[in-house]
């Protein structure tokens, strides 16, 4: 069994780290690379880097942010927001980026996964869904969360993957910034429909939540934001208790 893996996030906006619940209410939570270096120490086994305002302010990634915090870090860490071509994923990647993440970007132009895939290959690519329960349905959601889409969240992971997706980071809007846990419903059934790695996110306020979530899910991994930045979790705290329910952790 592949031992599970916690991931924290840093929400970037003008270049500081953020916050928000629900897609909205955002508010500051700290430096960057003081965090990313934190969460090495503490024992992160990746880290979400996502420019929650490239794609709407029309910007590229902060390479410049993403090459200083890939020189204090030796985990796998992975960059989005505003990635809308090869030549965008080029330079993250050549910045210290280990994967792209793709979301708004994925679903408007979705041949840029099968491009980035062939050029860097598929475990570089990281499709970010964005989902919503919405009228008895789960839907897909670009723009930071801004503007429903017509597609459907399980088949659209399932295309994803079938484009050459590696991963999907999948976040329920309905529980982002909640603290009430994981969407478990959703998470479960994208990560037994997927044969890719699926990161569960949005929700997470307490330990037993990511027990929850592997436990009751297929989810190969959790994410979590808020809970470690304003330090209501340690991730060693977390990965000690994680191994106490005889969970399989990094």
């Amino acid at each position: 069994m592949l031992k599970k893996r916690i991931i924290p996030c840093l929400d970037i906006k003008d270049g500081r780290t953020v916050k928000g619940v629900n897609f909205i209410d955002i508010r500051d939570a700290g430096d960057p690379i003081e965090l990313a270096k934190r969460y090495v120490k503490e024992g992160a086994d990746e880290l979400v880097f996502l420019d929650i305002s490239a794609t709407n302010e029309k910007r590229k990634t902060l390479v410049e942010l993403v090459s200083k915090i890939a020189k204090e870090i030796n985990i796998p860490f992975t960059v989005g927001g505003g990635i809308n071509s090869l030549e965008d994923a080029r330079l993250v990647i050549e910045a210290g980026a280990d994967k792209v993440s793709l979301n708004s970007s994925a679903v408007k132009s979705p041949e840029l996964i099968s491009e980035i895939a062939a050029q860097f290959g598929n475990q570089c690519v990281v499709v970010a869904i964005d989902t919503k329960f919405d009228s008895n349905e789960w839907a897909v959601y670009i723009h930071g969360g801004k503007t429903p889409t017509q597609l459907k969240t399980i088949e659209w992971a399932k295309q994803a993957e079938e484009l050459g997706a590696g991963e999907i980071l999948l976040t329920s809007m309905n529980n982002d910034g909640t603290k009430d846990g994981f969407a478990l419903d959703i998470t479960n059934l994208v990560s037994s429909s997927a044969n890719i790695p699926v990161i569960a996110s949005g929700g997470a306020g307490a330990k037993s939540h990511f027990k929850d979530v592997f436990l009751q899910t297929k989810a190969s991994a959790a994410l979590a934001a808020s809970i470690f930045h304003f330090g209501e979790i340690s991730i060693t705290q977390l990965k000690k208790y994680l191994k106490t329910e005889n969970i399989a952790i990094r």
